[in-house]
């Protein structure tokens, strides 16, 4: 270190960066989580200026010397602020500079600022030295007694640049056509996106007549009360986007206005003469962690797909509401409606069963198989019957919408009662709606075998009836595994299902229906009125059900293209009629053993089913919504005791049933 500052006392016109590398090495602790090592090595760096006095003139000499010969705009301006080339374009860069970085040129300051903080690490040991250990730094370097050294006017005029950068671009990002959309009222009245470029641009003249001693320094109060309507904007957006859906180019223009929104108000701060140091530091901080992670994808994924994640979970959490029985009305009309689906799974399952016996190519097979699912779930789905399987991927949306809106969770003062209330209603309505597809596809699968088997068709030999059993046993066989991948699919059908209702509403397709005249004349008035508003409520559950239909159907092939026999599928209530098929197929000649281990099969099927897409929906449900809960413990202690006080509710409604909407805080 003091090295360092020798070579800094015995080359007073240098203006090469690379002595402040070296010393910024020489406090960069082995262990970047170790802040304790780099607040050591600042002590060290501090005890040695006011040791040596001499060393404190060079560094400071050398430090606005570095200043005075590079620009400074873009280093305030551009890091830790998203581009203007859009989210895929800006993917597309990071992953490519991170392999192949761009040009560094040395005339940059924000370059410098890379090559001194090259390590992608440093950001951690920086926030954590104490703000005090950097504010003594700075008093004992005390850069203000040199006020004539030309780098010091040149931090200021560069700093002015950057606010007049960023007060054009947060001008024109702020008129673009996807904000616009999403709030007409900018165009209708003054944007005060454009009154801010107004003020700055008079700011900017008279701090420079300033510099000049022209006259005293202008005010920036209004040009932040003009910043914080360009937020209150933004916010508005932001709830319309809830009702009208959202799109990764509105959220990138979102995150990206309010960054530059951000930044600039921290520069107007910095350019006011009772500038406090420790606005400065926080600058420092961001420039620091931003600078090395100018390069991660991840980053901007997570910026910017926050806002459309939640909105997919927003809708699949509306769907959700519906599955979810709160009273003894809505009980059993879950199992009548799952009894439904249990009807028409049966001739899915007899359908399937049929296409496998026509020997044809795996492709093609692999196209009848997804083509049955998927109709299938379609008919279910219009036929307002329900799949048990399909609730998880709703109901964890609606569970973590209500954690959601209990904002005290995290304090650990509210109760957890609605949530617990709420789990058990959706536990009882999952188990009665498997009860119901269970109970109609078993006796459906046993009438269709019977009648073939009377008319001299049977649904499936003997030898398959055997490998069908053989499928469903839970202790011999891969089908645990199946049922967790299917309930994988079930969880991305869900996903699905959310951002095609999110699509639906932001790209307004019901009115765009409407105006298709062929349409209009084929269906006539009333009926396009009819199709275009049931595509608006319904877009996102059919395309959920008939990608959810691919995905069954494709598995297979995909375990057979790679040789893994673990990649394939099981389903409740198909395991449930092909139990039925194979039971008439061997004549009923089983024991009640075999009957027994199939029935658990059964049964732990559509719990895994149930269980792996519900924790993966719930997992993304809270991750969009930025929800950090830690009170599972208790919230599995007041589980436990409701369980042991009133079993019954977790598998019957009480008579008089609370309504789905009280249970939120």
């Amino acid at each position: 270190m003091e090295s360092v500052l020798k070579k800094i006392l015995a080359t007073p016109e240098e203006t090469g960066s690379a002595l402040l590398i070296e010393l910024v090495d020489s406090i960069r602790p082995k262990n970047p989580n170790v802040g304790e090592v780099a607040t050591v090595n600042l002590h060290a760096l501090i005890t040695l200026l006011r040791t040596h006095p001499e060393y404190v003139v060079a560094l400071r000499r050398y430090v606005l010397a570095l200043f005075e010969v590079r620009r400074h705009s873009h280093l305030y301006a551009d890091i830790g602020i998203l581009s203007n080339e859009g989210f895929f374009t800006t993917v597309w860069n990071r992953f490519i500079f991170s392999i192949l970085p761009p040009e560094i040129r040395d005339d940059y300051l924000k370059d410098t600022f890379g090559l001194v903080f090259h390590k992608h690490t440093d950001y951690l040991w920086v926030d954590q030295i104490p703000d005090a250990v950097w504010i003594e730094l700075l008093q004992c370097i005390d850069f203000d007694a040199e006020p004539s050294h030309p780098g010091r006017a040149k931090i200021q005029e560069e700093m002015l640049n950057a606010v007049q950068m960023l007060s054009y671009r947060i001008a024109s990002t702020g008129l673009e056509h996807e904000l616009v959309r999403n709030y007409p009222d900018i165009e209708r009245f003054e944007s005060p996106f454009l009154a801010q470029n107004v003020e700055v641009c008079d700011y900017y003249r008279a701090y420079h007549a300033c510099l000049s001693g022209d006259s005293a320094l202008p005010d920036n109060k209004h040009i932040l009360v003009l910043l914080q309507q360009c937020e209150e904007v933004l916010v508005k957006v932001r709830k319309q986007a809830l009702h009208n859906g959202a799109s990764i180019s509105l959220t990138y223009h979102l995150q990206r206005v309010n960054q530059m929104i951000k930044r600039l108000q921290t520069l107007l701060v910095l350019l006011e003469p009772n500038e406090t140091t420790i606005r400065s530091l926080a600058l420092l901080r961001e420039l620091v962690r931003e600078e090395n992670r100018k390069y991660s994808v991840r980053d901007v994924f997570t910026r910017v797909t926050d806002l459309v994640a939640l909105q997919v979970t927003e809708n699949a959490g509306k769907t959700g509401e519906h599955y979810a029985a709160a009273t003894p009305g809505e009980y059993f009309s879950m199992l009548r409606s799952s009894m439904g689906a249990g009807f028409i799974v049966g001739f899915m399952a007899l359908i399937k069963i049929g296409i496998g016996k026509m020997m044809l190519a795996p492709f093609t097979q692999t196209f009848f198989f997804s083509m049955n699912y998927a109709f299938g779930f379609l008919l279910i789905h219009i036929m307002h019957f329900t799949v048990a399987t399909k609730q998880p991927a709703m109901t964890a949306a609606t569970i973590a919408a209500t954690v959601d809106q209990n904002t005290a969770l995290n304090s650990g003062k509210a109760p957890l009662d609605g949530v617990v209330q709420l789990i058990a209603i959706v536990w009882r309505t999952q188990m009665v709606s498997i009860l119901g597809n269970v109970i109609l596809a078993i006796p459906t699968g046993m009438l269709i075998a019977l009648i073939g088997y009377a008319a001299g068709a049977p649904v499936m030999s003997e030898e398959k009836a055997w490998h069908t059993l053989e499928d469903i046993n839970p202790f011999y066989s891969l089908a645990l595994i199946h049922a967790a991948i299917a309930g994988v699919c079930l969880f991305f059908a869900g996903l699905i299902s959310g951002y095609y209702d999110n699509k639906c509403a932001y790209t307004r397709i019901p009115a765009r229906l409407k105006q298709l005249h062929w349409l209009r004349k084929l269906l006539g008035e009333h009926r396009l009125d009819r199709f275009a508003a049931y595509i608006g409520d319904n877009l996102g559950a059919l395309m959920g059900n008939f990608t959810f239909g691919i995905m069954l159907g494709s598995m297979g092939l995909i375990g057979f293209i790679f040789g893994l026999p673990f990649i394939d599928i099981r389903h409740v209530a198909f395991s449930s009629a092909n139990f039925a098929f194979a039971l008439v197929a061997l004549d009923f000649r089983v024991g009640w053993q075999l009957v027994a281990i199939s029935l658990l099969g059964i049964a732990l099927i559509g719990i895994v089913n149930l269980a792996v897409s519900f924790c993966l929906a719930l997992y993304v449900a809270m991750k969009a919504r930025q929800v950090r809960f830690n009170r599972s413990g208790e919230l599995f202690r007041m589980l436990g005791a409701h369980f042991v006080s009133n079993p019954r509710e977790f598998f019957f409604p009480p008579k008089s049933g609370v309504a789905l909407q009280n249970l939120a805080p």
